[in-house]
């Protein structure tokens, strides 16, 4: 619990709930119902394990918070209690309300306890990648993704990692639970261009394409645009991300619209496939942009916008 005042308001209670959600609880000393409600509040603090933080404010003491608060609220009683997240005030509610009130006013804005355990096996499978452990990211991962199937960051990142091992049947079952998400989410959408390029260069019984094939066509004729898309698709079958890339933005600079422009929604697939992830910096850093994914977005710009 930590009490607010105009000096931490800033650092406690818009900073703080950047990353934690913070309940603000207005009250007053000679209010009888704050009194009430107090208790109940620090005891769902604890109840909750830190999915969330208590901060409270006297009313008398900050009037400057309490009253712009209750304006932008039109609220003219205590207790007052504030949810902020991200840095805003977002939800409210007032008086001494019994502890299933308050459960149910939180759970509308604190994350589940599944959720943040999830979050932790993501973060922890990210240091296991940068160290090297690419089979204790894929367990920490996998753990993520069991603990909260809903998880689309630690999915997309489980499902990207397997591909990248070469374990496409795994891939695709880890994937089947969000497939139908692919076409209004752009990172779902790339990892399925990527197991069609994968689906598309196996061994079929009619025989699969071969690199060959596809150069020697484009020799033939350099306006061949599905033969160009071919080798990008095969290009990206054996992770030459970039390669394929410069496959694709040669389709693109004879025709931005080829196909119904799928030689740019599978350019944008493949940046978001080599995308890494942000490095960790220092509190009001920006993290730096990969070279190599800054580079091609550029690319496509001039390209697109010629």
């Amino acid at each position: 619990m930590i009490d607010i005042t105009l000096e931490n308001f800033q650092t406690e209670l818009i900073e703080g709930s950047m990353t934690t959600p913070v309940l603000l609880d207005i009250w007053a000393e000679w209010c009888g119902p704050c009194k009430q409600l107090g208790p109940v509040l620090e005891k769902l603090e604890v109840e909750y394990g830190g999915r969330f933080t208590l901060a409270k404010l006297d009313a008398d003491k900050v009037p400057q918070i309490s009253q712009q608060l209750s304006q932008m609220f039109g609220v003219r009683s205590i207790p007052f209690c504030v949810m902020f997240k991200g840095g805003q005030p977002v939800d409210g509610f007032v008086g001494a309300v019994p502890a299933d009130q308050v459960r149910a006013f939180l759970d509308k804005h604190v994350p589940g306890a599944d959720e943040l355990e999830a979050a932790e096996h993501e973060e922890a499978a990210q240091d296991a990648l940068a160290e090297g452990d690419t089979e204790g990211a894929l367990e920490k991962l996998q753990h993520a993704v069991a603990t909260d199937p809903a998880n689309d960051d630690a999915r997309f990142d489980y499902v990207k990692l397997l591909l990248q091992q070469g374990r496409t049947d795994d891939a695709k079952v880890a994937f089947a639970p969000v497939i139908a998400k692919a076409s209004a989410v752009r990172r779902f959408d790339a990892l399925q261009r990527w197991m069609e390029a994968l689906d598309f260069a196996a061994p079929a019984a009619g025989g699969a394409p071969t690199m060959a094939d596809a150069e020697a066509r484009i020799a033939a004729d350099k306006r061949d645009f599905q033969a160009r898309f071919d080798r990008a698709r095969l290009l990206m079958a054996v992770q030459r991300w970039t390669d394929a890339m410069d496959e694709l933005l040669d389709i693109l600079m004879r025709d931005k619209g080829w196909n119904e422009d799928l030689a740019r929604k599978t350019y944008i697939a493949i940046l978001e496939i080599i995308e890494p992830p942000k490095p960790k910096v220092a509190d009001g850093q920006i993290p730096p942009d990969d070279p190599t994914v800054a580079t091609y977005r550029r690319r496509l710009s001039s390209v697109v916008l010629s």
